[in-house]
């Protein structure tokens, strides 16, 4: 039997275990810019069910996270309208740290630094599990979706374009 590697605690994964969220843990060989295609991979899942965490902004500079299937682009025309302001653009790097606490590539939406809105892409929640970043690069964490509405008050909204 392998041994199962081990995984130090996270933001993320204290708040869920503090709210007594089931997740599995999905440790895996993380590539610098590989994003979720390398993800689903390494864990022999489609890439729609590997969600992306996205930190942007909206037209004050407030930020906001929108949660993405791994294999779909945010139309930020689309998001903007029905959030609704003037326009949406993601964060630079820095900033996206900033508000989240977590270096880019390892941002899960769970246990943020600053308390920000978040928008989950529809078609997630129709999802029997997804994976979802748990608070470090090459680490996610298998959660059912309606935990991101349960614990984070996520609201749905349509903004998916297939890249």
């Amino acid at each position: 039997m392998a041994k199962k590697e081990h995984v130090s605690e996270t933001p993320a994964t204290q708040l869920l275990k503090k709210n007594n969220v089931e997740f599995s843990e999905h440790p895996y060989a993380y590539e610098d810019h590989g994003g979720t295609s390398v993800s689903a991979r390494e864990l022999g899942v489609h890439e729609h069910s590997v969600i992306k965490t996205l930190v942007m902004q909206d037209d004050a500079a407030k930020p906001l996270i929108v949660l993405m299937h791994g294999d779909c682009k945010v139309s930020t025309k689309n998001l903007a309208r029905q959030i609704p302001c003037k326009s949406v653009e993601p964060c630079k790097p820095e900033i996206a740290q900033k508000h989240s606490g977590y270096l880019v590539g390892g941002t899960s939406p769970f246990g943020t630094k600053k308390v920000m809105p978040i928008y989950v892409e529809r078609g997630i929640l129709e999802l029997p599990k997804i994976y979802i970043n748990g608070g470090r690069r090459g680490y996610l964490v298998g959660i059912t979706p309606s935990v991101l509405v349960t614990l984070l008050q996520a609201r749905a909204v349509e903004c998916a374009i297939d890249e």
